[in-house]
């Protein structure tokens, strides 16, 4: 099989080539037909996380060894099934539930793995997705397409199961107002669950321009452009003011910040209503200061959100069979040009979401 494999941090990554695992037991060969491309890949290829302060969370002290294959949002055909793997059959087109976890812990045992104390996913902890075939631990871990398309999928797997918790997370009805931070891949998928699932009045805040036609025919009942790099006052006319004066004067009831840099979250402290929500997801980095009686005072409720679990994603598949939503994808690359795709990631050149064909 083919696969490209990341060195180690911030070097090419390179084409090898090997022989086709045998599955065994619960072991399914999959024949990859489509993997996503995500944010989570840069980190990785980046060796890790900024903290802020100059702190940097290297992804080796979470337990990642180099070399890897990245890809957790994988998409296949499947090729070989294990001995006593019944729940599939080869030829199914299935999407791959990557976050895997050890069995054992709290989370693990009431259904939660992509929250395991010691976590075993795809594309992180072992091999994933970039590669034309992948061996997946276990069938349980796998879901039949039916019917949805491969390319849009794969983002059900992470980008589109991120945003769906944050959505349940949030917990708005009518008449509320949900604004969230951020207009890729994640928050172009969480305009349109939250469209499909909640009542709420939808803010899409970003500082580009060219997404907003985007999240407008996905959803969005309002756009507000914010340079999110630069401070953000609260004086008449700024964009902090504008968002609070849609949501009558009193503030957002939910903030979804799929960025989550010290500048979209002062963003969203500064317009959260009193008993306010604030969820976030995104991976950006950095280090905020906040004013700590405010929390108290306002009784505001900040938390975090991390993928979601195997119900979740079936969830989300069901929806988009029924073309509640659809996943945007709007570059596809071949399996020798994923260094291109990363690159094009990085330097903000996707909306939506990509996604490697190999």
């Amino acid at each position: 099989m083919k696969s490209a494999q990341i060195p180690s941090p911030n070097e090419p990554l390179t084409i090898i080539e090997s022989e086709n695992p045998k599955p065994q037991g619960n072991q399914v060969l999959l024949k990859v037909k489509s993997e996503g491309v995500c944010h989570s890949d840069l980190h990785l290829w980046e060796g890790g996380y900024d903290l802020g302060d100059g702190k940097f969370l290297k992804v080796t002290d979470r337990g990642v060894k180099y070399p890897i294959t990245p890809g957790h949002e994988i998409v296949g055909t499947i090729e070989e099934i294990g001995d006593n793997v019944s729940n599939v059959s080869v030829g199914d087109d299935v999407l791959v539930f990557p976050w895997m976890g050890c069995g054992e812990c709290p989370a693990c045992k009431v259904g939660d793995e992509n929250l395991c104390d010691t976590p075993k996913s795809m594309g992180l902890f072992q091999n994933g997705g970039y590669s034309d075939y992948t061996l997946i631990p276990d069938s349980k871990y796998l879901a039949k397409l039916d019917g949805v398309d491969p390319d849009a999928a794969t983002s059900l797997a992470c980008s589109g199961l991120t945003a769906y918790n944050s959505v349940k997370k949030a917990n708005v009805n009518s008449p509320e107002f949900l604004v969230i931070i951020g207009a890729g891949g994640l928050g172009l998928m969480a305009i349109q669950i939250a469209k499909a699932i909640t009542k709420a009045k939808i803010i899409c805040v970003d500082n580009d321009d060219k997404k907003f036609d985007t999240a407008k025919k996905m959803g969005a009942d309002y756009v507000i452009n914010t340079n999110v790099t630069g401070s953000i006052s609260s004086g008449i006319g700024s964009p902090t003011d504008k968002i609070i004066s849609i949501c009558n004067g009193k503030g957002a009831d939910s903030v979804i910040d799929f960025v989550n840099a010290p500048q979209t979250v002062k963003v969203a402290l500064g317009i959260l209503r009193k008993r306010g929500n604030l969820i976030l997801v995104g991976l950006f980095g950095g280090s905020l200061e906040i004013s700590l009686v405010t929390i108290p005072l306002k009784s505001i409720t900040i938390q975090g959100a991390y993928t979601g679990n195997f119900d979740d994603m079936v969830e989300l598949l069901d929806l988009a069979r029924k073309g509640v939503i659809n996943p945007v994808i709007s570059k596809r690359y071949s399996l020798d040009e994923v260094n291109t795709a990363l690159e094009d990631l990085k330097a903000r050149k996707i909306i939506g979401r990509a996604v490697i064909n190999p």
